[in-house]
């Protein structure tokens, strides 16, 4: 048994983390031991090793916050689960390991068709994607939205959610080379950023209002969604690739009544109600599991190669995410 642990933050955040041997713990009563199948690498995951990320663990610890895993062992007085069963990882405490101990009674249990390193994915992204689509403006199919980091992996879910809603996207990229994968899932209008993005984001749009922008980014690219959205429109930041506070002009807030509000995925899971984290849950699920949801993974890793998994993960340019395979080619 391996996991990739780290005892202090630092910069460079595969510097930090190592691949080191443990064993697990006797179950006891109530707990399952789970084999993880994958376990993706997040931008959090990486702010989290640097010490960046709004929410950090005590150290030492072990890196990662979602993955999909299959029931290997039962403790006493669990009936709800069996061994060989796909579950998704209880978020949070440790995803990057091959085994991991937890209440069974907490534990999602997953369809048995769907590809494990897509269903490793579920937990983070695509409800970002969704949340962020529909918890900040009443849009209805026709509605416009445009997003920048549009080549990323929420970027890469929304685009295809929003089509599913049928609701129409205009999405911002850094470089001419990401146009075609995000067009390929079926991108409504592709464009590279320029300071005149507003006014071609406008046009591509036929002067229909925008009405939601969603911005990862962060500084001037803040400005430029704002400057595109029509008269009340909202900007909903969730990320900052660019290191950079969000910058509006003032104009935007008073003249335009334009809106710029925060969104957190952990806070949603503390405020939502046991109810609606099952709905998000169950249509995501479903929807990866019939192959209608997906992202692109550029590489897989063991965990015995945890430093070079983190480093591609950091890599300024990518084209799909990496994953950790901590048990072998699933």
């Amino acid at each position: 048994m391996l996991k990739a642990q780290y005892s202090h933050r630092g910069p460079v955040p595969q510097d930090v983390i190592e691949a080191v041997p443990f064993e697990a713990p006797p179950l006891q009563p109530g707990q399952a031991l789970i084999e993880v199948l994958a376990a993706p690498i997040n931008p959090s995951d990486l702010l989290t090793l640097t010490g960046e990320y709004g929410l950090l663990p005590p150290l030492p610890a072990v890196g990662g916050n979602e993955g999909v895993g299959r029931i290997a062992a039962l403790g006493a007085d669990v009936d709800s689960l069996r061994v060989g069963q796909r579950v998704l990882l209880p978020i949070g405490g440790g995803s990057w390991t091959t085994h991991r101990v937890a209440p069974a009674q907490g534990l999602v249990a997953l369809p048995g068709e769907g590809d494990p390193k897509q269903l490793a994915m579920i937990t983070i992204n695509p409800p970002t994607a969704s949340l962020l689509l529909s918890e900040f403006a009443t849009l209805h199919r026709g509605d416009w939205v445009i997003q920048n980091a549009a080549n990323s992996a929420v970027g890469g879910y929304l685009v295809q959610i929003a089509r599913q809603r049928g609701l129409r996207t205009i999405n911002v990229v850094r470089r001419e080379s990401a146009v075609a994968a995000v067009r390929a899932l079926g991108a409504d209008v592709v464009l590279v950023d320029g300071d005149d993005l507003a006014r071609r984001a406008r046009e591509a749009a036929q002067d229909t209002p925008i009405r939601l922008g969603i911005d990862a980014v962060g500084g001037v690219a803040t400005q430029r969604i704002a400057e595109a959205l029509g008269e009340g429109g909202v900007v909903v930041n969730y990320g900052a690739m660019s290191r950079e506070p969000c910058q509006i002009s003032p104009a935007a807030f008073v003249f335009r009544d334009v809106s710029l509000r925060g969104f957190w995925l952990s806070r949603w899971f503390q405020q939502a109600s046991p109810q609606r984290r099952a709905q998000v849950f169950g249509e995501i699920a479903h929807a990866v599991a019939a192959g209608t949801l997906s992202a692109r993974i550029q590489a897989t890793f063991g965990l015995d190669r945890i430093k070079d998994a983190v480093a591609a993960a950091a890599a300024g340019e990518r084209d799909g995410k990496i994953l950790l395979l901590p048990n072998g080619p699933v």
